[in-house]
């Protein structure tokens, strides 16, 4: 990996930091009970949140940390008890990025990370993507808007770095859901509108203007300038 991370844990199953010690070294592991980190942590962020905690809710815990400072730009996956749809929308309007089915083990946690983690694989991406005055610096993992950097949550700025590769092109709901790595589960396609919800509020939050046009019955899709 070219760049450090940390991966945040309210599980305690046994054998999960000796297997992101011995396969993900560069990471360094956190646990935590029911209170978000407070100091600032360095470089990029996944937390991993059981549903069932001992003090409080997976479900508020997902807030917390979502509201902290310190992990507001986190990727937040929620480990649910089982594949439940009413449980997956909770979990996204409190926070969560996405989800997997529990528990928790070494070899899930690895699976997923790698997702996140191209260079943990050998991949090598671009270190930029540019669209007319945005630039995407995928090495910082930030958005550049006429120069000023402004972070994304993982999930948001893997969707923008898709379309930003593929401009002028729909994509259905369905397509996007492979391309986040997600086609092995069960998820609803409503879930993509509040992914590019997220990706489009977040955009405005920055005072950058909206560049996905939504193609009504089919997609979504980002024009070339």
């Amino acid at each position: 990996m070219t760049e450090p991370g940390t991966i945040i844990l309210t599980s305690t199953r046994p054998g999960l930091l000796t297997a992101i010690a011995a396969s993900l070294p560069g990471l360094r592991t956190l646990e935590f009970g029911p209170n978000a980190p407070e100091k600032h942590i360095p470089g990029r962020i996944w937390c991993f949140v059981d549903w069932l905690l001992p003090e409080i809710s997976g479900l508020e815990m997902c807030r917390r940390l979502r509201n902290a400072p310190a992990t507001a730009h986190s990727h937040i996956t929620i480990v649910l008890d089982e594949n439940d749809s009413e449980a997956r929308r909770r979990a996204l309007r409190a926070g969560a990025d996405d989800y997997v089915i529990g528990p928790l083990t070494p070899e899930l946690l690895l699976d997923r990370m790698q997702q996140y983690l191209p260079n943990a694989i050998g991949a090598k991406p671009q270190p930029k993507l540019v669209h007319g005055e945005l630039t995407l610096d995928l090495a910082a993992h930030v958005v550049r808007w006429r120069g000023a950097a402004h972070p994304l949550r993982p999930n948001e700025f893997r969707l923008l770095i898709h379309f930003v590769e593929h401009p002028d092109q729909v994509f259905s709901r369905t397509s996007l859901i492979a391309i986040l790595g997600k086609e092995g589960e069960a998820i609803d396609e409503r879930t993509v509108d509040v992914w590019v919800g997220r990706l489009r509020r977040a955009l405005m939050a920055h005072g950058i203007p909206d560049p996905l046009r939504t193609v009504r019955s089919m997609g979504y899709v980002l024009d070339s300038i």
